[in-house]
């Protein structure tokens, strides 16, 4: 028996094929799903089975799509609030057989309510479980957020507690397989490696020492979590069932007249890194680096809105499209990659964000002009260690919604960790037409380096 695992950089998202004996199954598949169809046949085995951990919420599923690529049956958990239209739902203790592989349905509620774990047996060694997919229940180092149904956040939290006792009753050799790694928004505290067992989570996970429910309802309670805008589309579809991807995952190409006339209707994108971004962009371009896009695309795109990316290259280009598709973003017109200074060669206009550092900053604080505020962009739980005094909390994902809650006459500098979700909160002040704005590079890191007061 065999089990492959699949990462979706960006995302952190993880999914399996699991295999043997001419059969395999495929565990959460994302969107993008030839590479199951492909990994399967190097393998020598047909994809028989699609098993489902949860409805996500920060992706679309690849199931209804991998269904249709393999003729497969797709296997989902009980009570979602709405009937997976494209899914067969399981229970509590049903077996799935293919080739060497046994899958056994164990019900953990509490991170959504129709979420599911999976112990895989190997059929053709004994009867002893090898490993558990825990989808969204227990991560490695962290368990599952519970703040999906906020009118019922104490009876979630208690549900999740029993889900885990469930998984902490298995053999400590198990292998923990989690829906996600370090980097998902679906966990604060993972570890920064995709394989852990049921013995080391006992261990060593923090959350797991809270052995007592009423203890971990009110830690559960007590942790605050954002939900981009995005996530109700993912719901929606991962309830009707997602498409498949229709545009090839390699943007065309633009040439300065194609992405001129493109972008008078389209929204810009800038995927390059932060310092190309702040040192000159196109003006009213969105900052969103490419390892960011994951994270922050949802807060600030609409999916009906055609998107151009500006690029370094088709390289970078594809691997922005990619990230875009698994959430649903699908309109991306293309990419245009002319260097700025053969864009300014044609005497075309770009714009750079100044930078500042610890004394800058420093100096305003003490000063504390009467036009200038700033604005700390990380989110609650970061704050909660401590801010600089005068600064106004405004979370990144919020800025764009809350953008007319800022008065226009300030010279707002932005401030993160450090510097990097300050330029795209920057990029947002920008393109919605403020013009005194510059980012706090190094942000709190470099604050505290050189031993400045928080409050």
């Amino acid at each position: 028996m065999f089990i492959e695992t699949i990462k979706s950089e960006g995302l952190s998202q993880l999914s399996y094929l699991i295999g043997g004996g001419g059969k395999a199954v495929v565990i959460d598949p994302r969107r993008d799903c030839d590479l199951y169809v492909a990994k399967a046949a190097e393998l020598g085995c047909r994809i028989t089975h699609i098993f489902e951990t949860h409805r996500n919420e920060d992706l679309v599923s690849g199931a209804p799509i991998l269904a249709a690529l393999t003729g497969a049956r797709v296997l989902h958990g009980p009570d979602a609030a709405e009937p997976i239209q494209y899914a067969d739902t399981v229970a509590e203790g049903d077996r799935f057989s293919a080739g060497e592989v046994c899958i056994e349905v164990l019900e953990t509620p509490g991170h959504t309510d129709d979420s599911v774990s999976y112990l895989i047996h190997d059929q053709s060694y004994g009867e002893d479980a090898v490993a558990v997919c825990t989808g969204d229940a227990l991560f490695v180092g962290d368990v599952g957020r519970t703040d999906f149904y906020p009118h019922r956040a104490s009876e979630v939290a208690g549900l999740l507690f029993d889900s885990l006792q469930k998984l902490l009753s298995l053999p400590d050799h198990v292998q923990v397989l989690p829906a996600h790694g370090a980097g998902s928004v679906c966990g604060d505290n993972m570890a920064n490696r995709d394989f852990s067992s049921i013995g080391y989570e006992r261990t060593h996970n923090k959350m797991l020492q809270i052995t007592d429910r009423e203890s971990f309802i009110s830690a559960k309670l007590d942790e605050h979590h954002y939900q981009p805008p995005y996530f109700r589309l993912m719901e929606r579809l991962n309830v009707e069932g997602g498409t498949a991807i229709h545009r090839p995952l390699v943007p065309a190409p633009l040439d300065l007249a194609a992405f001129q006339d493109c972008s008078k209707e389209a929204t810009l994108i800038d995927i390059r890194n932060v310092t190309s971004y702040l040192g000159a962009h196109i003006p009213g371009s969105l900052a969103l680096p490419v390892g960011m896009l994951a994270s922050f695309a949802g807060w600030f795109l609409n999916p009906e809105d055609d998107l151009v990316l500006i690029a370094e290259n088709d390289t970078q280009a594809t691997a922005a499209a990619r990230h875009l598709a698994r959430i649903g973003f699908d309109r991306i017109q293309g990419y245009f990659a002319l260097p700025i200074p053969g864009w300014a060669a044609n005497a075309l206009p770009f714009d750079t964000t100044p930078v500042i550092g610890v004394d800058e900053v420093s100096q305003r604080v003490h000063r504390q002009p009467d036009d200038w505020q700033l604005l700390d962009v990380r989110s609650e739980t970061e704050v909660s260690d401590g801010m600089i005094e005068g600064a106004k909390h405004l979370y990144v994902g919020h800025v764009l919604a809350e953008i007319d809650t800022l008065p226009r006459n300030v010279h707002y500098t932005v401030m993160c960790a450090s510097g990097a979700r300050a330029t795209v909160a920057a990029s947002v002040l920008l393109s919605q037409g403020f013009n005194r704005v510059d980012v706090f590079m190094g942000s709190m890191g470099a604050w505290r380096s050189e031993g400045h007061a928080v409050t």
